[in-house]
């Protein structure tokens, strides 16, 4: 299994907004492309002070499927302009991982 994850900030002020646009188009336009191995995504959030951080976790089965989503160039971050608008920084780049151990079912 690979595990692609990303991470992006943006103020508090734009938190919500930015976590509405995740929910509604940006998690549902990724599971209308049907792309065969994408096991799901989970969302974390972090307020700091000003600023508050999120962070993608997505899972596929295995590097075939990150590039049916991503394409070839699969460590180039998938960011809207609609998300881009709100966020304050973002990973170009996103870190790709194989999971070698798991005690969760998910």
């Amino acid at each position: 299994m690979i595990i692609r994850i990303w991470n992006g900030t943006t103020t508090a002020d734009n938190a919500d907004s930015y976590e509405q646009l995740l929910n509604k188009v940006v998690f549902p336009g990724i599971a209308q492309k049907q792309v065969e191995g994408y096991l799901g995504i989970q969302l974390l959030k972090k307020a700091q002070g000003d600023e508050v951080n999120f962070i993608t976790i997505m899972r596929f089965e295995n590097l075939e499927s990150v590039k049916q989503f991503a394409g070839e160039d699969y460590e180039k971050s998938y960011v809207i302009d609609q998300a881009k608008a709100l966020l304050k920084q973002y990973d170009a780049k996103v870190a790709h991982y194989e999971l070698v151990y798991n005690s969760l079912s998910f």
